[in-house]
């Protein structure tokens, strides 16, 4: 027989029953018993402990008082389980654990919150909405300025939204098409007005728009989504991958990309390739020239890294620096950690040959299995391998060392996946100039039209949705065009491929860099003559990349 708890019932009360209970004690003894001893023991006891706990209804019954205090609580929510609200959330640290509780919401508005967030439809104002989503504490937010900060990661997406209609950026016309793409070609600057009174009709802007969407990319297959490659075996799962068993056509492959990679690298030490990525399925490298991005000589930055990669490096002769590890004094705490490792390796070692000696003497060496040496470096090593495939692990070359960065990568035999979808598939190169063996490819863009509420009906809200590798000269050509077409307000949620956002490192800077001669030397790369200025600023957005762009009147808000 079981032995009853103290304090347990048998018999099975509903909740209707148990609320009816409430009621007739409430009516019964509400006016004789003292306001603290109306509550349940348990609610006593918690709201002694300090617990913020939703308020029990006053009696009254259904009208009258009962009304005045609110409808009643829903029976079956737990006690302490009160919608959390923003402003609540930012003054808890500073509430103490008797802090008063904020007014608290009812269950059926609850309830209903949720019922309308389910059945809202998923327009493109809701996709706006979520650009203003609650930012984070690193979250940087520049003072108001009329251009954005240099950003080098590579966009996936981007959404503008504007009171002003895109139907200018569809449905080009042939002669249209064909203008943007001799432009680009030919690397032709295009001057707007400020602001254009019918962009629809207005040819020029229609033409720059399609010589924005223009880049280059080696290798193609229009079957393959060739960016990004980090974490792309899922979507290159089950297509058509003839090399992936061919060792002959692997070699071909390697073969071209190898030319292509040296025509890149080629033209950017003579200034006429401003930048260009090299993205494997490990890591992404950007090559910058001379002049861009504060620095006075060619530089490389390689991310995500491992310690496996940078010892490889390191053997090839590469020199190389951390930038984020040396700002926060990560060289001192290395060496004082090699030092120590050192004295603790010189005494294992002697432990380690007398206890093996030990086992030599009685026979049994070859039963007892011996510390594996690669464990013991990467024990010994675990501070460096505590920053792998993590922001923190970019590494940056710079001058005559991303001359044999070249080769070592050419050379690399564990650049290319030797198993899964992208088994013997080279990196992707992408560039905003054309070189050898590069194909022209064009950004995706579409514009949406729909219907949102407002407080006198319906009002129209336009977007422009534009996806694919979109480079930090194809951003700021976007942004530029849209301040003359919008008439300075609109704004946008960018996109970025996340390895790449750490692009945005602040280098050393050099002393000797005079940008007029860096804009001289680079008048040839290609870019418009604002973007190769915004380009060769010294980036400020460190490990973040731009999410949250919005203009208006002509001023730029960005968030990051």
């Amino acid at each position: 027989m079981a032995v009853p708890l103290p304090g347990y019932s048998p018999s099975f009360k509903r909740p209707p029953e148990i609320v009816r209970l409430r009621r007739k004690r409430s009516r019964s003894h509400g006016a004789a018993v003292p306001p603290a001893l109306r509550e349940p023991t348990p609610r006593r006891a918690a709201l002694a402990a300090g617990l913020p706990l939703r308020p029990f209804p006053t009696a009254g019954g259904r009208g009258g008082a009962a009304s005045a205090a609110g409808p009643r609580r829903n029976p079956f929510a737990r006690l302490d389980n009160r919608p959390r609200v923003a402003d609540e959330a930012r003054e808890e640290p500073s509430r103490g654990p008797q802090g008063a509780p904020d007014a608290l919401l009812d269950s059926n508005g609850e309830n209903n919150l949720l019922w309308e967030e389910a059945s809202r439809e998923r327009t493109v104002t809701e996709l706006s909405q979520r650009q203003h989503v609650s930012f984070s504490e690193s979250d940087t937010t520049s003072s108001e300025g009329t251009e954005l900060p240099a950003d080098w990661s590579i966009k996936t997406r981007l959404l503008f939204t504007s009171s002003q209609p895109f139907s200018w950026a569809d449905h080009l016309k042939a002669q249209e098409e064909a203008q943007g793409l001799i432009q680009h070609c030919r690397a032709a600057e295009v001057t707007l007005p400020q602001s254009i009174q019918d962009p629809k009709l207005c040819t020029e802007l229609r033409c720059a728009f399609q010589q924005t969407l223009v880049y280059w990319l080696h290798p193609a297959f229009s079957w393959l989504p060739l960016f990004p490659r980090i974490g792309a075996d899922r979507k290159m799962a089950g297509t058509s991958s003839p090399w992936s068993h061919d060792e002959t056509l692997q070699h071909t492959l390697m073969s071209d990309w190898s030319v292509s990679f040296t025509s890149l690298y080629n033209l950017l030490k003579a200034k006429l390739c401003p930048f260009f990525y090299v993205c494997t399925y490990q890591f992404t490298v950007l090559f910058r020239a001379a002049g861009l991005a504060g620095s006075n000589v060619v530089t490389a930055l390689i991310s995500p890294t491992t310690r496996g990669l940078r010892e490889a490096m390191k053997n090839e002769g590469i020199e190389f620096s951390l930038p984020l590890l040396e700002e926060s004094g990560y060289k001192k705490k290395v060496r004082e950690a090699d030092l120590e490792h050192e004295e603790e390796q010189a005494a294992s070692d002697e432990d380690e040959e007398e206890s093996f000696s030990w086992l030599e003497e009685i026979g049994v060496q070859d039963q007892i299995k011996k510390p594996d040496m690669i464990s013991i470096k990467l024990l010994r090593e675990k501070h460096e391998v505590q920053v792998d495939h993590r922001p923190e692990s970019v590494v940056l070359v710079k001058g005559l060392g991303t001359l044999t960065l070249l080769n070592f990568l050419i050379n690399c035999k564990s650049l290319v996946a030797t198993s899964g979808a992208q088994a013997g598939l080279p990196p992707t190169l992408l560039s905003p100039v054309a070189f050898r063996g590069a194909s022209m490819q064009m950004l995706k863009a579409r514009s949406i039209n729909v219907k949102t509420h407002a407080l006198s009906g319906y009002r129209d809200q336009f977007s422009l949705e534009i996806t694919g590798p979109i480079m930090p000269h194809a951003l700021h050509s976007v942004t530029m065009l849209l301040r003359s077409s919008q008439r300075g307000s609109f704004s946008a949620g960018m996109y970025a491929h996340e390895p790449t956002a750490v692009f945005n490192v602040c280098l050393p800077q050099d002393k000797d860099l005079h940008r007029k001669v860096a804009h001289k030397d680079l008048v040839n790369c290609g870019l418009h003559p604002k973007t190769l200025e915004q380009l060769s600023q010294i980036p400020l957005l460190g490990k973040s990349s731009l999410r949250n762009v919005e203009m208006s009147d002509y001023i730029f808000n960005w968030r990051s």
